[in-house]
């Protein structure tokens, strides 16, 4: 039964959804998904488009916004919105330390995991798409893997669509993990030197946190081990519009003086753990490399083993040195499955997804060569966690696809743009610019 409600400017009604776990088995087990649907007040009763929301991620539930917050505004203007939890994210059946176990051991549950990549989104989303709209089209906005997820719509169910958008979110359609990996280091260490040119004193502040994790066990809270390696990966909030303003407030005031001597301060580590803490999107972790897998090959970690290849990211040698340390970005590591209590009871699990050989492709080009849906995407010149080089040389394989390239905006820009960005992909879908 869907509920409706209100909030300041919208209705919302909550929207419950059966799909099968695995579509090629219609008969076979199921899992439910849920989404919001948002209209404005005034709208409530009128008959409207339908837009639905692709998430970034994966493993993160839809946007919860209150009211017409950021490019919603824009979007209830024109139409009906539809903000889906992906499978395994929000209130859809959510995967987590605490759920999988059901589904037995480790092999299990990285049988049941292997579902939930974009193709399997995309067949989710036609499911609901007949239930919601009739069978009419409907406008596509993704975001991140949510614009991989429309790039598989386009490749597997393109009569689903009436207008795809796209937001920092054009996958490379042939890219094994590890030449995403290769582009993206250089991509970090651009950004972080950037961070360090606008905030100097940042150099010895991190190079001091790094040499007490060094030589110190850091146990936060929550529980997590706090390594070397886990406080670079706080470099992952300088490919946000705001981050590396975040990131040098954050380490402004790391230490405390305490009768033993300089310590790292509660409100550093209180901090921390939130930033770091896989605990409310774990699928991010366990199936973020597989977004990449198409082949027989395994990813196999492919982030930990070409960060071998680019030394500089080795804080040990940095601090044998005076270079600055370095950060890193959006790379999952074998050691976040034993740093973080969200994460430990799930690193067999995720050792056999990382193993696995049998993904399947998630794009088609002859279908995208072919492409009769108007599509628009915006591509952030020096995005931190998708190559623009990548995404261009996409852009160019996709029939009728505009692009508009912007340096404005990092690779939140629809966030931190809103709600711009979203109306100048509409006029660029539209041609009126």
């Amino acid at each position: 039964m869907s509920i409706s409600y209100r909030q300041p400017g919208v209705v919302l009604t909550d929207r419950r959804f059966t799909v099968p776990l695995d579509h090629a088995d219609p008969g076979g087990e199921s899992i439910e998904l849920y989404a919001r649907e948002v209209v404005a007040g005034d709208k409530a009763g009128k008959e409207l488009p339908w837009l639905l929301y692709l998430q970034g991620g994966p493993g993160f539930g839809a946007n919860r916004f209150v009211g017409r917050q950021a490019w919603l505004d824009r979007a209830l203007d024109d139409y009906r919105v539809l903000l889906l939890d992906q499978r395994g994210t929000g209130s859809s059946t959510p995967a987590t330390r605490q759920t999988l176990p059901r589904r037995g051991g480790p092999a299990a549950q990285a049988d049941y995991l292997a579902h939930f990549r974009a193709d399997s989104i995309v067949r989710d989303c036609e499911a609901v798409r007949a239930e919601v709209t009739g069978g009419a089209p409907w406008t596509v906005l993704g975001q991140s893997f949510g614009g991989f997820c429309t790039v598989s719509y386009l490749s597997l169910a393109p009569e689903g669509l009436d207008t795809a958008l796209i937001t920092g979110g054009l996958p490379s359609l042939d890219a094994h993990a590890e030449d995403v990996y290769r582009a993206a280091y250089p991509r970090i260490e651009r950004k972080v030197t950037a961070h360090y040119a606008r905030y100097p004193q940042d150099i010895e502040r991190a190079r001091r946190i790094a040499d007490h994790l060094l030589t110190h066990d850091v146990v936060l809270p929550n529980g997590y081990r706090l390594t070397v390696e886990a406080f670079q990966s706080l470099g992952l909030m300088l490919g946000s519009g705001d981050g590396s303003h975040r990131l040098h407030h954050l380490l402004a005031d790391a230490f405390v003086r305490t009768p033993a001597g300089p310590e790292l301060a509660d409100a550093f580590q209180e901090q921390v753990q939130s930033l770091l803490s896989f605990a409310g999107h774990p699928l991010y972790a366990l199936v973020h490399e597989s977004i990449y897998g198409q082949d027989a090959r395994p990813t196999a970690w492919a982030a930990e083993r070409v960060r071998a290849e680019f030394p500089r990211f080795d804080a040990a040698k940095t601090l044998a040195g005076d270079e600055p340390l370095l950060f890193t970005g959006e790379t999952i590591h074998p050691w976040m499955f034993e740093t973080d209590p969200a994460l430990r009871p799930l690193r067999e699990t995720a050792e056999l997804l990382a193993a696995r050989t049998d993904w399947t492709p998630l794009y088609d080009r002859d279908r995208l060569a072919a492409n009769e849906v108007p599509v628009a995407a915006a591509v952030y010149h020096d995005d931190m966690y998708v190559d623009a080089g990548h995404s261009l040389r996409t852009a160019r394989a996709i029939r009728g696809l505009r692009t508009w390239v912007t340096d404005e905006y990092e690779h939140d820009g629809l966030r931190s743009g809103a709600p711009r960005v979203l109306d100048r992909l509409l006029a660029v879908v539209r041609d009126e610019v």
